[in-house]
This record gives C-alpha cells, sequence and structure tokens, in this order.
C-alpha cells in the first residue's frame, strides 16, 4: 500500500509540474500548441470523380449501364461519379435507391448529376417544359442523395448539326427577330422558376460553360449575377472555352460548385484541347475549390485504357500541395 501511495504521490507531482509548466508556456507564448491543418496552410487535394458519360458516350452501349459504371469507377480508384441523365434507362425510385446503395457499397460518392435544358426560344410551352424536366431532374437528384446538377442556357439551334456548331467554335446565329438580352431574360426566368424547389430539396444548380449563351464566362456570370441565389452557381467545365480558357477559367472559378475536366486521349471526338491541368489547379487552389474533379473523356481511345490513365493525370494536378 506504501509503495502504490508514493508511486501515487511521485505521479501526481510530475503532473503537477507538467501542468504548471504548460500554463506558463501558454502564459508566455513560448510554447504554442501545435497548430491544426487549417491553421498550418495544409490541405488536401480534390477528390476525383468520373463521369458515366467517360464510359458510354453515346455509342458504347456494352457501358452504358450505371450500376456498371459505379463498379468500373470503384475498381480504378476513382472517390466519386457524376450520373449522366440521358444514360439512365430507368427512373423508378426502387431503381435510384438501388443506385444509392451500390454507390455506397463500394465506397463511391454520387457527386453530381449532368441534366440538359434550353430555355433558348421563343415557344413558351417549350421553355416551361424545360422548367418541369429541370424541376423533375432536382427531385431525381434529392432520391439520389446528390448535392449538384449541371444545368445549360440552352443553344439558338439555328446550327445543321452538332457537328457545324463544334466546327464553327460553337458559335451560331441567333433567331431571326431575336436578341441575346431576350434570349438572357428567358434564361433567367427558366431558371429563377426552379430555385424553391432547388432550396428545399439542397440540390445547388450548377450553370456550366456549355454552348449557346452559356458558351462564355461572361454570359455565365451574367445569368449567375442577375439571378443571384445560392441555389445557382457554375459547373466549370474546362473543355467547352475555345478561345481564352485559362482566362475564362479564371473568371468564373470563385462560383464553381463543380469541376468537369477533359481528357481527349487518341484525339478528340470533335476537338483536342492541349490542357494544363498543373495550371488550372492552381487557378481552382487560387479561388480555394475544394470540391469534386469530375472526369469527362472525350477521346477515342478505349475508354477501359484511357480513363485510368486520366485518372492517374488528374490526381498528379490536383492532389495536395506539397
Amino acid at each position: 500500500m506504501r509503495t502504490d501511495r508514493r508511486q501515487f504521490v511521485v505521479a501526481a507531482s510530475v503532473l503537477g509540474l507538467t501542468c504548471v509548466s504548460n500554463a506558463i508556456a501558454d502564459e508566455s507564448g513560448a510554447a504554442a500548441a501545435k497548430p491544426t491543418s487549417a491553421e498550418s496552410g495544409t490541405r488536401r487535394g480534390n477528390r476525383i470523380g468520373v463521369s458515366t458519360y467517360s464510359f458510354w458516350q453515346f455509342r458504347n452501349d456494352s457501358l452504358r449501364s450505371i450500376e456498371k459504371c459505379i463498379d468500373l469507377a470503384a475498381d480504378m480508384g476513382f472517390d466519386g461519379v457524376e450520373i449522366l441523365h440521358r444514360q439512365m434507362e430507368d427512373e423508378s425510385n426502387g431503381y435510384l435507391q438501388k443506385l444509392k446503395q451500390a454507390a455506397f457499397r463500394r465506397g463511391i460518392d454520387l457527386c453530381g448529376f449532368s441534366t440538359h435544358q434550353t430555355f433558348v426560344t421563343p415557344d413558351k410551352e417549350v421553355r416551361q417544359k424545360n422548367v418541369e424536366h429541370t424541376l423533375h431532374c432536382i427531385d431525381l437528384a434529392y432520391r439520389l442523395g446528390i448535392p449538384t446538377i449541371r444545368v445549360n442556357t440552352g443553344r439558338w439551334g439555328t446550327s445543321k448539326d452538332f457537328d457545324e456548331l463544334m466546327a464553327n467554335k460553337g458559335i451560331e446565329p441567333r433567331l431571326p427577330g431575336v436578341t441575346d438580352d431576350t434570349g438572357y431574360g428567358w434564361v433567367v426566368d427558366g431558371l429563377s422558376q426552379c430555385l424553391a424547389r432547388a432550396e428545399e430539396c439542397g440540390v445547388v444548380m450548377g450553370l456550366e460553360n456549355h454552348w449557346g449563351l452559356g458558351r462564355t464566362a461572361a454570359g455565365v456570370n451574367r445569368v449567375v449575377d442577375t439571378i443571384k441565389s445560392p441555389w445557382l452557381q457554375v459547373t466549370l467545365d474546362t473543355g467547352n472555352f475555345l478561345d481564352e480558357m485559362y482566362e475564362q477559367m479564371d473568371a468564373i472559378a470563385s462560383r464553381a460548385v463543380l469541376v468537369q475536366a477533359k481528357t481527349y486521349d487518341g484525339g478528340g471526338t470533335w476537338y483536342t484541347l492541349d490542357l494544363d491541368y498543373a495550371r488550372i489547379a492552381s487557378i481552382l487552389r487560387k479561388h480555394n475549390y475544394r470540391g469534386y474533379v469530375s472526369l469527362e473523356f472525350e477521346g477515342k481511345e478505349d475508354a477501359l485504357t484511357a480513363v485510368p490513365k486520366s485518372l492517374s493525370r488528374l490526381r498528379q494536378a490536383f492532389s495536395a500541395p506539397s
């Protein structure tokens, strides 16, 4: 008993001296606590996802299944999957919950939902159908547990086909008798009708720099500035600025909720861009972008070999800075 008591007294004395020493150090500032990661300025790299479009590309029917894309993404080492709405073959609630469970069991986030809209039309009925379509997509994302959907302005539709549009760098004539101001008004009206549902579901719409009135950073910012809602932000696509690409990415990066990263192994379907992902990562870090980078493979090489190579390049570019 005496031995135990002596050990206790010694231990208490040591502990007391340690506490006093720490208190003195804290008072004098001579010894500070170890800084947290936030205080020391360290940060993790961006998580890397992959769009199901990277596998399917509207032509590889053997890779269309969303479940298969989730399995491939997990096996290849991705952190998340962005689902292309047009790729889905079933929208029943049972199927949505099956996808959500499949992703959870494979340790994969469902990080984005890529949808299509067109509000750039004088036909009010068509615009309203696109509003209803967008509301439906918000509901689908909510049931899938996905926090953001990609939305578009839509385009004038005066090109003969998409190949012609791409040959003209996404530029096409306006509809006869219609101004850009009128077109932007249609886009703002359509997306504004979706804000209440987006807020209710906790699903932020990310306006992509796509074609039509969203072809430029100025066009994207014009819509977002006009609407002024936290439920409409930006999906930044690295492959859709064909002029002054880095400057335009910089102009919308502060509003990005998702980044789609294009790669073109084997040559692009419509064009090939030599994208400097180290520079792009630097732009995003400048704007403190911490979210997902989602691969959109758009090359002609077999996706099963090209997608893993693209993942490696994106991991290197978007890893935590040393």
